[in-house]
């Protein structure tokens, strides 16, 4: 299937709104506050705000039909180095909204930094000052 370049565009955000989704429901806790931290993602991504509704809708029903991360992360994986680390960034803003991270979230942001070749040093440090960020 060929995809017009808009259109792909909009896949990407919506793969990456269904990983970021995935990631507030895992801890079974999807807050308002991890919402609005998504929807701030995906314009700083370069969605456009009237765009941003339909996409978490859509990216809803992708995330409660998956059974498995690596379909939202094939996208990702080969975006530049930047885009990727906005995303860990705010995977690790929404897990920390609620000031911890259970066993579950630190296990995908494990097997993410795998999926996405991000190296561990890297995944640490965004961890540690969001963490930091998240405490004050």
């Amino acid at each position: 299937m060929f995809f017009k370049k808009e259109e792909k565009k909009n896949n990407f955000h919506i793969k990456v709104c269904a990983l970021l989704i995935h990631a507030a429901r895992i801890d079974e806790n999807y807050t308002e506050k991890e919402e609005k931290i998504i929807k701030k993602t995906l314009e700083e991504l370069g969605l456009e705000k009237d765009k941003i509704s339909r996409t978490i809708e859509h990216a809803n029903k992708i995330e409660e039909n998956s059974n498995q991360i690596l379909n939202f992360t094939k996208e990702v994986k080969n975006m530049p180095e930047q885009k990727k680390i906005k995303i860990i960034e705010a995977l690790w803003t929404i897990i920390y909204s609620n000031q911890e991270a259970d066993i579950y979230e630190t296990n995908l942001m494990r097997r993410l930094a795998g999926l996405l070749y991000i190296d561990s040093k890297i995944m640490g440090d965004i961890k540690e000052r969001v963490k930091k960020e998240n405490s004050e």
